[in-house]
């Protein structure tokens, strides 16, 4: 398959009503077997950044990150301890156009994307980029992740603030500088204009959906990776999003 019908095969699966065509689903599991097969993003071992936040005394803090699917991104943090909620959206545009189907359409300046809700006491925003960076998605694919291409699927971290901005900057120099990959880090450090959460249909799709083929072979891996590598932080039990079917 090529990667614009890779494209549209995943945004029909991802619409509300192909979640309850079983049949249909099967059918396109088919086509994904074929063509995402060899697309699976793997994890790569990566040291600590050098450069990291100071325990802070209040225990909420938020991270915003862009790794492609937001599924697979916010399926990975949802395990992971000292992780209060995950909820997946967009991020880098406008209000008007952060909806799933304009989004699809690359131009609007959005990135699926995750807001973390952590605390600092428990987890550092340095070891939230290190799972980024290493499980949750492949920071030198630029403007794609495995068979999803376009903006909308790029490699972003969105800081919330300067101290957030010079620690991303810092790690992703440091894992240049050390080659850590056989290509350069290519995530981009944004300025935080805001976060959309996305449709409730997307919400907690990873632990909703464990047998739908996207899933099955594209982001249930990285949480395998995740226990894997961190088992320190990893939890069996996901913290989901409440949402108004739930």
């Amino acid at each position: 398959m090529t990667s614009t019908s890779l494209n549209r095969a995943r945004r029909w699966v991802r619409s509300p009503g192909a979640r309850i065509a079983s049949a249909l689903a099967v059918a396109i599991g088919a086509l994904a077997w074929h063509g995402m097969a060899n697309s699976v993003e793997e994890a790569t071992k990566i040291p600590a950044p050098t450069v990291d936040e100071h325990v802070a005394a209040t225990h909420s803090e938020t991270a915003v990150f862009a790794g492609g699917c937001f599924w697979g991104v916010q399926g990975v943090f949802q395990h992971v301890r000292g992780v209060t909620q995950v909820t997946s959206g967009y991020s880098g545009g406008a209000a008007d156009t952060a909806q799933y189907e304009t989004v699809s359409g690359g131009d609007t300046g959005h990135a699926e994307s995750v807001r973390i809700t952590y605390d600092p006491t428990q987890i550092a925003y340095g070891r939230l980029l290190q799972i980024f960076f290493s499980v949750a998605h492949n920071p030198t694919e630029l403007d794609y992740q495995g068979p999803d291409h376009g903006t909308q699927y790029r490699s972003a971290v969105f800081a919330v603030d300067a101290d957030q901005r010079h620690i991303a900057e810092s790690y992703i120099a440091q894992l240049n500088t050390a080659h850590a990959y056989a290509q350069p880090v290519v995530t981009r450090v944004e300025a935080f204009k805001g976060f959309y959460p996305a449709e409730s249909y997307h919400q907690n799709y990873l632990t909703l959906h464990p047998d739908q083929p996207y899933i099955a072979i594209n982001d249930l891996p990285k949480v395998g990776y995740l226990k894997q590598m961190f088992p320190a932080v990893y939890r069996t039990q996901p913290v989901l999003v409440k949402t108004s079917g739930s």
